[in-house]
């Protein structure tokens, strides 16, 4: 089992590989595909960028986005959070860029970050889930909003990941959102060093197979949904 503590000497992976899909970030920031499938907005970080993906398309969003008909819109950024690495709030940051493209869909898989600053600033970060989420459902009231339990990337982790998932599933409620459990666990047991790995050489994010993964638990989680997508 990796150890959370050794994890955290790699925390700078995750700003340092900032540029990895960087070029991917700014043609979905761009916006959706034309076409007529709904408009579905991601809210998230590396995770749904797809940061160790051989191609943007590997990525569990557009997976499941191509089988679906949707149009994707995904802006998420590497090693962002509510908090963590948040270099800009209001206007331009991403809850503004996926309002302004008034999806039908918001998807918002955020949380993960935030576990690396959570001691300095956890109050900060159960304030930026609430205002983050309210600010969604005010400015779009008819779009259906489905907020993912944080994803995680070990079986070890600190206590911050269930308290953080807490602070999101109750905001979510708040907001009358749908909300996807058991995602955080998605990953448990797959590192790099496995022979049959799901995860990327880096040790941080998931590989195509780990995505091809992630993509069928998103599938089959959607589709339990009341009503199902």
């Amino acid at each position: 089992m990796r150890r959370f503590g050794s994890v955290t000497a790699l925390i700078g992976g995750l700003v340092a590989l900032g540029l990895t899909l960087s070029g991917c970030a700014a043609t979905d920031a761009a916006g959706p595909p034309p076409g007529d499938g709904p408009v579905v907005a991601f809210y998230g970080d590396s995770y749904t960028l797809g940061t160790g993906a051989s191609d943007p398309s590997a990525r569990w969003s557009s997976i499941i986005s191509t089988e679906r008909g949707w149009r994707e819109f995904n802006p998420s950024v590497n090693g962002l959070g509510f908090v963590n690495n948040r270099t800009v709030v209001g206007d331009g940051d991403l809850p503004d860029q996926i309002i302004a493209q008034d999806p039908d869909i918001v998807m918002v898989t955020m949380g993960l970050n935030d576990n690396f600053s959570f001691g300095r600033a956890h109050d900060r970060i159960r304030a930026a889930i609430r205002t983050d989420l309210t600010r969604l459902r005010e400015a779009l009231p008819e779009a259906r909003i489905v907020v993912v339990e944080p994803f995680w990337y070990t079986s070890d982790r600190p206590g911050s990941v269930d308290t953080i998932i807490g602070w999101v599933r109750d905001e979510a409620a708040v907001i009358d959102a749908d909300v996807i459990p058991g995602a955080s666990r998605w990953l448990d047991g797959h590192y790099a060093d496995d022979a049959d790995s799901w995860m990327a050489a880096d040790g941080l994010h998931p590989n195509d197979r780990g995505y091809a993964e992630m993509a069928a638990r998103m599938d089959e989680a959607l589709r339990r949904l009341d009503p199902p997508l």
